[in-house]
């Protein structure tokens, strides 16, 4: 340590006697200041009764926007669920007559076999269960028209496998017809 540093450590405490008068600092930093800049007039502009109305009438039209934001933007997605049901429903309507009279042209046929008709029945209730998933997904409204094609797709599966199931029948008895009529 050198001697400088000696010195403050053993005169500490009459480094301590002068302390700053934060007052008399103060008034002369204010007395250096331009005179000028203290004396400039400040306006408020909320005292004046034009801005008051001005505010007013700006926060009113933001809530009002706001609500009918909201109101719009729920109005809009029931409108959606309402549509994605309606169409729902018509292809249910459509498919289900469809699938209704196949079945019953399966059900009907007596080339089949009692065991033939359970595996297809139970092949078309697979379908339908297929079908219900897709009608809880599309009431939680994941995307609509995806859930509609893959619902349009199972019954066209549904009646594809029917018609094929007839027609490979309807074909057969063909060839047994056939094979009687030959002279």
């Amino acid at each position: 340590m050198d001697d400088f540093q000696k010195y403050i450590k053993e005169n500490k405490a009459l480094f301590d006697v002068h302390k700053a008068d934060k007052s008399k600092l103060w008034a002369n930093i204010e007395a250096g200041l331009n005179p000028q800049e203290s004396k400039t007039k400040t306006i408020k502009l909320w005292s004046n009764p034009i801005f008051k109305v001005a505010a007013t009438i700006v926060i009113a039209l933001g809530v009002f926007s706001l609500i009918n934001i909201i109101i719009v933007g729920g109005v809009k997605q029931n409108s959606q669920n309402n549509l994605a049901l309606q169409e729902l429903n018509d292809i249910n309507s459509h498919y289900k007559g469809l699938v209704a009279y196949h079945v019953k042209l399966v059900n009907k046929n007596s080339q089949l076999s009692s065991q033939e008709k359970k595996e297809f029945l139970s092949f078309m209730d697979e379908l339908d269960l297929e079908y219900e998933l897709l009608k809880v997904e599309l009431q939680k409204n994941l995307d609509s028209e995806r859930i509609l094609e893959a619902i349009v797709i199972n019954y066209k599966k549904r009646i594809e496998l029917i018609e094929n199931l007839l027609s490979h029948i309807n074909n057969s008895k063909k060839m047994d017809n056939d094979d009687m009529y030959t002279l």
